[in-house]
């Protein structure tokens, strides 16, 4: 597969998880962030999100346990929309936040909760 089938594969995965909201990214990159969103668009989705080996529900639920360890709550966010997208329900992405905490520590966990909550409120009212 080439560079082109791959940014285009990663685009529609992309699009799928987070809507709108990609193609606003991709819009307003300027020339300073236009290699980062290729490189997100090909790298992190065309080629890693696109394999076959895990569903995308289970890339997931391993992303936002990854990004709640890492502390990113921003990012955490967004990748909780994604799940949502992916399948994931709020019982298993509770289930993940609780098993994150064990592993990362509690204030990861408890940071993931809040962040989670307040994606989970967004969704509620739309």
């Amino acid at each position: 597969m080439d560079r082109d089938e791959t940014f285009e594969r990663g685009l529609a995965i992309r699009k799928e998880m987070f809507g709108a909201l990609t193609e606003e990214h991709l819009r307003n990159a300027d020339d300073f962030m236009r290699d980062l969103q290729d490189m997100v668009t090909t790298y992190c989705f065309g080629e890693v999100w696109g394999r076959e080996g895990l569903g995308r529900n289970i890339r997931s639920m391993l992303t936002i346990s990854l990004l709640a360890a890492q502390g990113r709550p921003e990012e955490l966010k967004w990748h909780v929309k994604g799940a949502l997208a992916n399948g994931v329900t709020q019982d298993e992405i509770k289930e993940v936040f609780l098993h994150t905490a064990v592993y990362a520590g509690i204030p990861a966990g408890v940071a993931a909760f809040f962040a989670a909550r307040e994606v989970l409120a967004e969704e509620a009212a739309e």
